[in-house]
C-alpha cells in the first residue's frame, strides 16, 4: 500500500484531477468518490482512498468498488437526500443538484460558473439557444444580477415572491451569456418551496435551474421522476416531496412599458392583473398565442427563444398526443388509446369504457388540484404502452391557460 503526504501526489498517481476531483471540503471528497469509476483507478489506490476518507473523518457513504474492468461496473446512479448542506457543497464544487420546488423539480448549477452551467445543457441534451431561469433567495442577489427594477417589477416581486413567478429583466455583466443564451436579459425567480429556499440561502449563490428532465420531455414533479431520467447524469437529488403547484412558473417580460406574459404558469393572468392592471400576452399576428421561437427568416428553422420554456415543442411524452375539445366515438380506433381529462363529471360521452386507460385529474373540476397531478398523470399514460393519448382541453381561465399551453407544446411535432 502507498501513502502520500499531500493530494497532489495522490492525484498524479491515480490520474484524477486535483482541482476537479478533490475539493477541500471532505463531504465533497466523499461525494466525488461515491460517483467515480473505480475501474479506472489502480488497485493499489483503493486502501488509500479509504484512508483519505478516514483522515477527514467523513461519515460513511455506501459505495462499492470493483477494480477489475470497466465492463463489470454498473451504471452509476446519483444519491437522493434531504441534506441541504450536502446539496449546497455539491453546487459550490461545480456539481449538478436536482431539487424540488413548488412548481417542478429543477436541475441546478452555480449560475456564475460557466463550466457548471454547460453541464446542465449536456445532462439535459438541451440546446444552448434555450436560456435558463436563475433562482435566488434574496433581494441582494436580484440587485447583483439585474439592472434597476421598475416600479411594476417591484410590485410583482412584493406580491408573488417567493412563488411561481419568473421575471425577465435587463441583466448585469456578472451573468454569463451561456445562462441567457446571449440575450441582454435574464430570467429570475425566487421559489416558494421552503426546502428550495433553504438550499439557496445555504449555498448563497444564484442557481441556474431548468426542469430536471431530458430536454422536451415531461416535467418531473417527484424525486423519482428525476432519478428515472437523469439519475446517471447528475450528482445529487434533493428530495422535497411531490411538487405542490405542479406546473412551471409564469414567465413575464419586464423590459417593456407594460408586463407581457411569455409563458402561462403557476401565477395566473387574473392574479397578475389584480396587482399591476392589464398585462399583454405574447401573441402572433393572428392573435393566437405564440410559442416564443425566434426563427430564421430564410429557412424557418428554430434558432432561439426569447425566454426559458418557450420553444414550440416541449413537455412531450414519447407516445403521440392529440388535444381535443370533446371526446367522441369517431376519435377512437382499434389502437390502444388513453384519455387525459379534467374531471369525472359527465361530459356527454358514452365512450369512456372504450379507452385502454383513463386519467381523471379531479372529481370537481378544480384547476389547482388538476395542475398538481397533471404531469404525473401524463407520465402514467406515457408508460402504459399506448398508441395514442387524447387530452381534453381545459377551460381557458386561471391555471387552465397554463395546462392548455403545456398540452399544445406536447402535441407539437
Amino acid at each position: 500500500m502507498l501513502i502520500w503526504g499531500d493530494l497532489s501526489d495522490f492525484s498524479e498517481f491515480t490520474g484524477l484531477s486535483h482541482a476537479g476531483f478533490l475539493p477541500t471540503e471532505p463531504t465533497v471528497v466523499a461525494q466525488k468518490l461515491h460517483r467515480c469509476d473505480f475501474a479506472e483507478i489502480r488497485q493499489e489506490c483503493v486502501l488509500t482512498i479509504l484512508l483519505l476518507l478516514s483522515r477527514f473523518s467523513v461519515s460513511p457513504i455506501p459505495f462499492s468498488i470493483d477494480c477489475h474492468s470497466p465492463d463489470s461496473m454498473p451504471n452509476k446512479t446519483c444519491s437522493v437526500t434531504s441534506d441541504v448542506k450536502w446539496a449546497a457543497e455539491v453546487l459550490r464544487s461545480g456539481g449538478l443538484v436536482a431539487f424540488g420546488t413548488e412548481t417542478v423539480y429543477g436541475l441546478g448549477a452555480n449560475a456564475l460558473d460557466e463550466h457548471a452551467v454547460a453541464r446542465v445543457f449536456e445532462a439535459k441534451n438541451r440546446p444552448h439557444f434555450d436560456p435558463l431561469i436563475v433562482h435566488i433567495a434574496s433581494a441582494e442577489w436580484l440587485d447583483r444580477l439585474a439592472e434597476q427594477l421598475s416600479p411594476l417589477a417591484k410590485r410583482l416581486a412584493d406580491a408573488f415572491w417567493p412563488g411561481p413567478l419568473t421575471m425577465v429583466l435587463p441583466k448585469k455583466p456578472i451573468v454569463p451569456d451561456l445562462v441567457t443564451s446571449g440575450l441582454p436579459s435574464v430570467a429570475i425567480r425566487m421559489p416558494g418551496h421552503p426546502l428550495a429556499l433553504e438550499l439557496l440561502e445555504v449555498v448563497d449563490l444564484p442557481i441556474a435551474a431548468p426542469s430536471a428532465n431530458l430536454f422536451g420531455q415531461i416535467s418531473p414533479t417527484t424525486a423519482q421522476h428525476v432519478l428515472d431520467q437523469l439519475g446517471d447524469r447528475i450528482d445529487l437529488i434533493l428530495d422535497a416531496g411531490p411538487c405542490g403547484v405542479g406546473v412551471e412558473s409564469t414567465v413575464v417580460l419586464m423590459t417593456e412599458e407594460r408586463p407581457r406574459i411569455l409563458r402561462h404558469g403557476g401565477v395566473t393572468q387574473e392574479q397578475l392583473e389584480q396587482v399591476v392592471g392589464p398585462v399583454d400576452v405574447y401573441c402572433n399576428e393572428d392573435n393566437e398565442e405564440e410559442s416564443g421561437d425566434i426563427s430564421d427568416p430564410g429557412h424557418g428553422n428554430q434558432v432561439g427563444a426569447i425566454a426559458p420554456g418557450m420553444l414550440s415543442q416541449h413537455y412531450s411524452p414519447t407516445t403521440p398526443l392529440a388535444l381535443v375539445s370533446n371526446v367522441t366515438a369517431e376519435l377512437l380506433t382499434d389502437q390502444r388509446v388513453g384519455l387525459l381529462r379534467l374531471s369525472s363529471r359527465p361530459n356527454g360521452s358514452d365512450t369512456l369504457t372504450d379507452f385502454t386507460m383513463v386519467e381523471t385529474l379531479t372529481d370537481d373540476g378544480d384547476l389547482r388540484t388538476a395542475a398538481t397531478s397533471f404531469f404525473a398523470a401524463l407520465r402514467r399514460l406515457d408508460s402504459s404502452g399506448l398508441d395514442l393519448i387524447l387530452a381534453e382541453s381545459f377551460p381557458e381561465e386561471g391555471l387552465g391557460r397554463a395546462l392548455n399551453d403545456r398540452l399544445l407544446r406536447a402535441c407539437h411535432r
